[in-house]
């Protein structure tokens, strides 16, 4: 039981593993000094519809919260191309 517990526990902890890197590469992983700057990322955003409340780095992205088409999104950005690479929750 014990041994079938922690084999669950190492499988758990390397999948996790797995998903930040995966973030990680699909925001760019460049250095921070390569990044669009925040006013930037809110002009990108703004035209592409988003009405820009807040944004924060997350995992290696610009994390962009805001409103799109009547909706609250948590939508991922690359922070070097300022392309969307994602929605906070997909997995």
């Amino acid at each position: 039981m014990m041994k079938s517990l922690a084999a669950t526990l190492l499988t758990l902890t390397a999948l996790a593993g797995v998903a930040h890197a995966d973030d990680d590469a699909k925001c760019g992983n460049v250095p921070q000094n390569q990044w669009m700057t925040e006013d930037a990322m809110k002009s990108k955003a703004t035209e592409l519809g988003f009405d820009v409340r807040k944004i924060k780095v997350e995992d290696g992205c610009y994390e962009v919260y805001g409103i799109k088409d009547g909706n609250k999104v948590e939508a991922l950005f690359n922070p070097q191309t300022g392309v969307q690479v994602g929605v906070d929750g997909d997995d």
